[in-house]
């Protein structure tokens, strides 16, 4: 269902208002029950595992593209507009093509995402969209089986989060904690081993981490200032580091999650 849209302040946009205003997006998303999807490649990945839309929003030159996509949404609306009135009310350039507006999907209980699930990430209190995406792309390329993320982490389902993982963030079934670092027990109950990155004195490195090859592991990651919470590493059975040179201490969570990840993949033997 094409509608052109002539006027910025056209109520029927809504979803797509100030897309660029991070606390905005952060009360009204969430309380609004959507997220929005960039891109032709992220719109399907996010169709493709079965998320349902709102809306499409992009120039009319996009249409023809976007065809295919739309065919199975007939009474869904496509907002359509010149370039200048679309960045009018996003705040930038759509210049990736086209939007849409998303209906979250009910959240997974932890039990359930666990069950099953082999190789587990913990994302304490990362704040980073980018961050937050770069981990999501990692884990799906590198068999993370789920993803745990604390009550304050950013949301994974932010616009620039879902972009930086290019639509992995769909493929890859996430929970948010209500609790943290108690919520650690409902990894051990499910039998996981847990490690945290961190450097102690202690630490076992991230090679010997992976000759263990624990049948279940969980592997808790901290935020990209002040790593990891005393309290956290109070409850996590092992620390790792990974052996570094030249005098670098750290990665970035980004980077560091992606060799934890290949370092400790599960055994398919």
């Amino acid at each position: 269902m094409i509608v052109h849209i002539d006027d910025a302040a056209d109520p029927r946009v809504s979803d797509y208002l100030s897309l660029t205003d991070v606390q905005l997006r952060k009360v009204k998303e969430p309380a609004e029950g959507l997220f929005i999807a960039e891109s032709l490649k992220v719109i399907r990945r996010a169709l493709a595992a079965g998320h349902q839309p709102r809306s499409f929003f992009m120039t009319e030159r996009w249409l023809p593209d976007l065809a295919p996509v739309l065919e199975p949404y007939p009474h869904i609306p496509v907002f359509v507009g010149t370039a200048k009135i679309l960045e009018q009310i996003t705040g930038f350039n759509l210049h990736r093509g086209a939007m849409a507006a998303m209906h979250r999907p009910e959240a997974v209980s932890i039990p359930e995402l666990l069950a099953g699930a082999r190789r587990v990430a913990v994302l304490e209190d990362v704040v980073d969209h980018t961050n937050i995406g770069a981990v999501f792309r990692s884990a799906a390329a590198l068999g993370v089986d789920a993803v745990l993320v604390t009550p304050r982490c950013a949301d994974p389902l932010y616009r620039r989060s879902i972009r930086v993982s290019m639509g992995t963030v769909f493929q890859v079934p996430w929970a948010r904690l209500p609790e943290w670092p108690e919520g650690m027990a409902l990894l051990h109950e499910a039998g996981f081993t847990t490690a945290a990155l961190a450097l102690k004195p202690d630490s076992l490195t991230i090679h010997e981490l992976a000759a263990r090859n624990d049948d279940k592991l969980a592997l808790i990651l901290g935020t990209e200032g002040d790593g990891l919470s005393a309290a956290t590493l109070a409850q996590t059975e092992y620390t790792v580091m990974i052996p570094m040179f030249s005098g670098v201490d750290s990665l970035n969570v980004a980077a560091a999650s992606a060799v934890a990840f290949f370092a400790t993949q599960a055994s398919h033997n």
